[in-house]
């Protein structure tokens, strides 16, 4: 392969990762808009006092519970059922989305 070959290939792997990469994070956003938005509202705090709120939550925290349910450590049909089959990277992902909201626990000073 010539070196403008090499470099044509890489630049669309580089292209390919990118796109991967952004269809994720919109299929992340698709979810929680449909199946998440169900019991955790659109904004992420909770269609009731039985949902917990998600938005503003540390990403951290959100990931470990999501990994949880589906490893059986937590326990919730619900749960386990939306998140069986997500990878660890769709679990970040989530976790991250719903960090980066604007959560309703504010701080009394």
């Amino acid at each position: 392969m010539t070196r403008c070959g090499e470099g044509a290939a890489l630049l669309l792997a580089i292209a390919v990762l990118l796109a991967s990469g952004t269809a994720r994070a919109v299929g992340v956003e698709e979810r929680a808009r449909t199946q998440c938005a169900a019991c955790h509202g659109a904004d992420g705090r909770g269609v009731s006092d039985d949902f917990p709120a998600l938005a503003g939550q540390h990403a951290d925290y959100l990931a470990r519970a999501l990994a949880d349910y589906q490893h059986g450590a937590r326990r919730n049909a619900i749960m386990q059922a939306q998140v069986t089959g997500l990878t660890a990277d769709e679990i970040t992902a989530l976790a991250e989305h719903f960090a980066r909201l604007p959560g309703p626990l504010r701080v009394r000073r």
